[in-house]
């Protein structure tokens, strides 16, 4: 049986700031490039097609951690810079927002025509896609992106987000090649969007006698058309609270890039001199790439890498982003010769991370953890859409270390 997902994704207004859009691109490319790597092009399709995954890497790359703008900047950054790496790669990324989503099917026609794929079909699949989350699934939502990505093997995915004017939400809706069986009868891997009441969905299992006589459901229970429904809320607050996040997970991350030194681990040397910021994003990073599915239940937790382009949960730590994006780069091309040593190394930070939450007890201070971001911001090139981050003015009665853990 498949899984069925919804999570509220507020509507921000704003763009996502050139240095900021720059960033994304590159670091996009390096964990798609990574992932591709290190498992395979259909691995990556995979987890594109996962929304808790996808929200996840959106949040990883600075942008604000909950919103449906996460769909628009994330898949505009992929198109940017993996497509001129496209043949290398082995995957394709067409489509986008409003004009450009209309553009779908004659990308995918030309890349049949460059790669052997069946571009005709794939096109058709397309609009096959959109017209089903428009047409066949009446729930409010009036799609304005759709995105599909295809590998040379022929696996595939789309991605598509809807508005709704009257309630100010976006729903968006994954689609994965793999074990579809129809088109028309639980299509879907996931759909995220908040719950609206009765819908009208004439892809569900249980409207297959409806669709047989071509009768239109009405007033359908969303009980009875989304079977399993594993739900995630993406809060309307713009702050990342700590119920937002499983403090034992980032509480055991924390303490490993913090605590100790890299040099303390073994397998750890060839990421020796690099500092516990730097080690602290590269975990959540290494986390996005080689993480299980049930490790993205709590996207917010991985805002902690990069921050926000709004400050919350703190500015964009540039130099971090930079160093972050330079050692990732630097272990693929080390992979690419046969030297994979720094690539081991940065997988091996996820692993004492999983492996230190075993026997920890979250006792961090998650306030106090979010002002000391914030205060040291300014020493990291912090960053937001309103500026660059100040020191902070110094408080009286300020003294000694903050202890987080």
């Amino acid at each position: 049986m498949k899984r069925s997902g919804s999570a509220d994704l507020p509507l921000h207004n704003g763009h996502v700031p050139l240095w900021l859009s720059e960033r994304m691109a590159k670091l996009g490319l390096a964990i798609v490039e990574t992932i591709a790597i290190e498992f395979s092009t259909s691995e990556v399709i995979s987890k594109l097609a996962n929304p808790f995954w996808f929200q996840s890497f959106g949040a990883v790359m600075g942008m604000d951690w909950h919103s449906s703008g996460i769909t628009t900047s994330v898949l505009g950054a992929l198109k940017r810079s993996v497509n001129p790496h496209a043949k290398e790669l082995g995957i394709y990324i067409c489509g986008g927002k409003g004009k450009h989503s209309m553009k779908t099917p004659e990308e995918l026609i030309a890349v049949g025509n460059r790669t052997g794929l069946n571009g005709i079909e794939l096109a058709g699949l397309s609009r096959l896609t959109a017209k089903i989350d428009n047409t066949a699934i009446q729930d409010g939502f009036q799609l304005y992106q759709h995105n599909f990505i295809v590998d040379v093997t022929g696996n595939w995915c789309v991605i598509q987000q809807g508005l709704n004017n009257a309630t100010s939400t976006a729903r968006r809706y994954h689609w994965h090649s793999k074990d579809l069986q129809s088109f028309v009868n639980e299509p879907h891997t996931f759909i995220y969007g908040e719950n609206q009441g009765s819908i009208l969905n004439l892809t569900a299992g249980a409207a297959a006698p409806t669709r047989e006589k071509s009768l239109l459901i009405a007033n359908e229970h969303p009980d009875r058309i989304i079977k399993e429904f594993n739900h995630l809320s993406m809060p309307g607050h713009h702050d990342v609270k700590m119920k937002d996040v499983n403090m034992k997970r980032l509480g055991s991350m924390l303490w490993m890039a913090h605590e100790n030194k890299p040099e303390d681990f073994e397998g750890l040397l060839m990421l020796k001199g690099m500092g516990p910021r730097t080690i602290q994003s590269l975990a959540l990073v290494s986390e996005v790439i080689y993480g299980t599915p049930t490790r993205f239940e709590d996207p917010a937790r991985f805002s902690f890498a990069h921050g926000g382009k709004d400050g919350n949960p703190f500015p964009v730590p540039i130099k971090v982003f930079d160093e972050t994006i330079n050692t990732l780069q630097t272990a693929i091309n080390r992979a690419k010769i046969g030297n994979s040593d720094k690539m081991a190394a940065i997988q091996k930070l996820s692993e004492i991370s999983r492996n230190a939450e075993k026997d920890f007890t979250p006792n961090t201070n998650f306030e106090a953890l979010i002002q000391k971001e914030r205060d040291e911001s300014y020493k990291h090139g912090g960053r937001t859409i309103f500026g660059d981050a100040k020191p902070p003015k110094k408080q009286s009665g300020d003294s000694g270390q903050l202890k987080l853990f």
